[in-house]
């Protein structure tokens, strides 16, 4: 591949704004001083040719075997598609998500088990982008053994996929990129030797150097807005909603990820369940309205054992009207609900003025809110352009929302915390069409953070042990996800 090709394109990045300078902050909290973004492309078809066709001359020139193509979503997804159809080429499409209607499936395309695909990104920095969709392409019977990436940042995707089995030949590196602006004068060196510093102190994949005396050092990872993060980690975030922070970081010291839905209709039953599982809980979900005996008492207790063992009270209230209804419902009435509740939770249905409702009141305590995406019961309508409604109205008022509930993570944002209720050790439904679902399956492959749990410890014989058993398990599904052993 000819130099002056790769340094004439380089500029045309730099022109057309795909390279930026500065500080922009990515998911992880990291400022980084220099940020690729190759989705303004689809503006300039010119531009998306000549990537195309670099892409499909690196394939040629590594002599590379494979039966069909598929795009990393989405920027890679039109890069892709002109590889396919100039040089006609079978193409497959990963999907991100399922659909809700149709086939549901999650490769579009003829699959034919025992193919060998190749991956196309646009740029790398972990890796871990083309490891889902390769983990994806995995379960529909294909092979993954090398992939082509327009950019790589040189933050260690090279070596991480390489761990895994699977070659990533990039087109452009960092260094490179930076050289030739550099020598083109678009930047300074001090910009440069920034840039520089940055990639080599925050490298994504363990990796040994040598130090000034020559002898080996190890460089610690450092994990990116794709990169998994710990619950500690999430906590420190500098735009974290403190109640989220508090939240993560009960979680961390408990290793607990269990919130108790506490179903039951009497107040002293309710505060013996609160004492009993406080020491295994983060959270504990009510529902006040079904207190068949309540006083504002019960709620001045409730408040003092939440101290005692160190949970949040979570009141499953979910309102769903304007915004003028639901401060009134919130602030007053008979539950008074912002005076002991650290967080509730509402339907999008009303639009953003449900949130800015609860936030008049809640704000000033402190307190947040969890937004309703996805439901555990059969049939329910919170699903596609009614998941993806909710996601937008949470990321414009982060102030006051700190998460959802929902079936699976529907964020990468680690600032908002998932939840998830319909949990039980062992999967099914009932009569009424509640679905249920493992902790490991919800915590380790449906990446949410919390897990719900109601009738598969209320129902027990003991409570406290089978209360136990899901914070175990939950806590060891998390400890899988992020790729430890148990302590």
């Amino acid at each position: 591949m000819e130099n002056v090709c790769l340094d004439s394109l380089i500029l045309k990045l730099h022109d057309v704004n795909a390279v930026k300078f500065g500080q922009y902050k990515l998911k992880c909290g990291l400022l980084t001083p220099i940020y690729i973004d190759l989705r303004v492309l689809v503006s300039h078809p010119s531009l998306m040719n000549q990537v195309s066709s670099l892409i499909y001359q690196r394939a040629q020139e590594e002599e590379l075997k494979f039966d069909s193509v598929c795009g990393v979503p989405y920027t890679a997804l039109p890069l892709a598609t002109i590889i396919c159809s100039t040089h006609e080429l079978p193409m497959l499409i990963r999907r991100k998500e399922a659909k809700d209607y149709g086939t549901k499936r999650m490769v579009e395309g003829t699959i034919r088990e025992g193919d060998t695909c190749l991956i196309i990104e646009d740029t790398v920095t972990s890796g871990t982008s083309i490891l889902e969709t390769a983990e994806v392409l995995y379960k529909e019977g294909l092979k993954v053994t090398d992939a082509i990436v327009l950019m790589d940042r040189a933050q260690g995707g090279v070596e991480k996929l390489a761990s895994k089995g699977i070659t990533l030949y990039p087109i452009i590196s960092m260094f490179k990129l930076l050289n030739v602006l550099l020598a083109a004068e678009r930047i300074d060196a001090r910009t440069a030797q920034n840039v520089r510093k940055f990639i080599m102190d925050n490298n994504t994949f363990s990796t040994k150097e040598e130090n000034g005396n020559g002898s080996p050092v190890t460089k610690k990872p450092c994990k990116d807005q794709s990169e998994e993060l710990s619950y500690e980690d999430r906590a420190k975030l500098p735009n974290v909603h403190p109640l989220a922070s508090k939240l993560l970081r009960i979680i961390e010291e408990k290793q607990s990820n269990l919130c108790v839905s506490a179903d039951v209709t009497g107040c002293e039953e309710l505060l013996q369940l609160a004492d009993l599982l406080g020491p295994k809980i983060c959270l504990l979900k009510t529902h006040v309205d079904i207190l068949q005996d309540y006083t504002p008492s019960f709620s001045q207790a409730l408040k003092a054992l939440a101290e005692k063992h160190n949970f949040l009270i979570f009141e499953d209230r979910k309102f769903a009207d304007i915004g003028n209804t639901v401060k009134h419902q919130y602030e007053g009435g008979l539950y008074q609900i912002a005076s002991w509740s650290h967080i509730v939770n509402a339907h999008a249905v009303p639009g953003p003025g449900v949130v800015k409702g609860l936030s008049a009141v809640g704000k000033p305590m402190g307190r947040g809110c969890l937004l309703i995406a996805q439901m555990s019961s059969q049939g329910s309508l919170a699903t596609g352009e009614y998941t993806q409604a909710v996601l937008k109205m949470a990321e414009e008022q982060p102030d006051f929302v700190l998460g959802f509930i929902c079936t699976s993570k529907i964020s990468k944002q680690p600032e908002f915390i998932h939840m998830t209720p319909g949990v039980r050790m062992q999967a099914g439904g009932d009569e009424l069409g509640q679905q249920y679902t493992s902790p490991e399956e919800i915590i380790c492959n449906k990446g949410s953070d919390v897990i719900i749990v109601g009738r598969g410890i209320l129902g027990a014989s003991n409570r406290l042990e089978t209360a136990e058993l899901y914070r175990k398990s939950g806590w060891e599904a998390y400890i899988k996800r992020l790729g430890r052993t148990s302590q």
